[in-house]
């Protein structure tokens, strides 16, 4: 099975409707996943079901590629068409539990959630239980949308699980499917804050760099400029200068898994506590100091991003709406103690 932190935002090409059922779905594939193992292109997508389910779907023709039978390693090429039927996952739908949420905008149409830090999105293996979609259908019941199945009610895009901040829920079906357009259109407009660990030369500017997957770990994406590397652009702006750190403002112009943080390390500005593309997976008291304490602190056990705003044009009544998520405490005390001995 996929990673269940994957951000969605991967599936900006992906059909405006993914739903189980005996109808198949149909997809075409586009150009920048030519040369893609099938069974690989259609976990991305149908991020239920293990690998092994897929290929088995491959084998027994549920699944194919032009109206033919295949292979799981087929090579996918642009404008090729599959045709998808897949049962409902076999593993029990998530149940409600009450788990508090911070609502942060909320109509009969749509919710914008705070999701905490150290929070997996939906169900997926490892994590059956204590995800945001089981706190929604505690919170929300019946009022959440199926258009991306039974096991992901409400779940229009995702978040890292340790990435805290404002999430999109669909509580309408024909509002949700517009949603998801928008982020497939590049019509939604997302604003992430980070702590960085480095100093950046400019106090603005674009990073572009095409990303992929890490060849040999499947949990990493590189900064590449091989042909089947995909495009990839941040604006960044700097809040906040200190000694050896800075508090940056992000808006991913693309939605690649990881990219905020793949860019900010490709630029020498890792987010702070960020283990898999920084190095080291906790920020303490006496390294934010420079010096040992008897008595230490932990500031930041996490990957210090926080999605702060959402900027949309509501589907149903054409307004403009702009939510924005507050600073974690984490990241707020360790911008405090950074104020107070990292100052320039």
């Amino acid at each position: 099975m996929t990673d269940p932190d994957i951000d969605d935002e991967l599936l900006d090409d992906a059909p405006p409707e993914l739903r189980r059922g005996s109808e198949p779905i149909r997809m075409v594939v586009k150009i920048k996943a030519e040369g893609m193992r099938l069974d690989h292109y259609l976990q991305i997508y149908f991020q239920d079901f293990s690998r092994s389910d897929l290929q088995e779907g491959i084998r027994s023709g549920a699944i194919t590629v032009n109206g033919k039978t295949t292979k799981p390693s087929h090579k996918v090429r642009s404008d090729d068409i599959l045709a998808v039927t897949l049962p409902e996952p076999q593993h029990p739908a998530p149940v409600p539990e009450d788990i508090p949420l911070d609502v942060l905008y909320e109509d009969e149409f749509l919710a914008v959630v705070n999701k905490p830090w150290n929070m997996v999105v939906h169900p997926a293996k490892g994590n059956w239980s204590g995800t945001l979609v089981n706190a929604l259908q505690f919170r929300f019941k019946d009022a959440l949308s199926q258009a991306n199945g039974s096991h992901r009610p409400g779940i229009v895009h995702r978040l890292d699980k340790d990435t805290s901040g404002a999430i999109l829920i669909g509580k309408e079906e024909r509002t949700h499917r517009e949603l998801a357009g928008m982020f497939e259109h590049r019509k939604m407009f997302k604003e992430y804050v980070a702590i960085c660990a480095g100093e950046l030369d400019r106090d603005s500017d674009y990073i572009e760099a095409a990303m992929k997957l890490h060849p040999h770990d499947r949990l990493r994406q590189i900064v590449s400029r091989d042909a089947d590397a995909k495009e990839a652009v941040s604006y960044y702006e700097v809040m906040e200068r200190f000694r050896g750190f800075a508090l940056v403002k992000v808006q991913p112009k693309t939605g690649r898994t990881h990219q905020i943080r793949v860019h900010l390390a490709h630029v020498g500005c890792p987010v702070l506590a960020d283990k898999l593309y920084g190095g080291r997976s906790s920020f303490k008291l006496s390294e934010a100091i420079g010096h040992p304490l008897e008595t230490d602190e932990l500031l930041l056990e996490r990957q210090a991003l926080h999605a702060f705003r959402l900027r949309f044009k509501h589907p149903r009544t054409g307004n403009w709406l702009e939510v924005e998520a507050p600073f974690p405490p984490d990241m707020r005390r360790t911008l405090d103690v950074l104020r107070e001995h990292r100052k320039l």
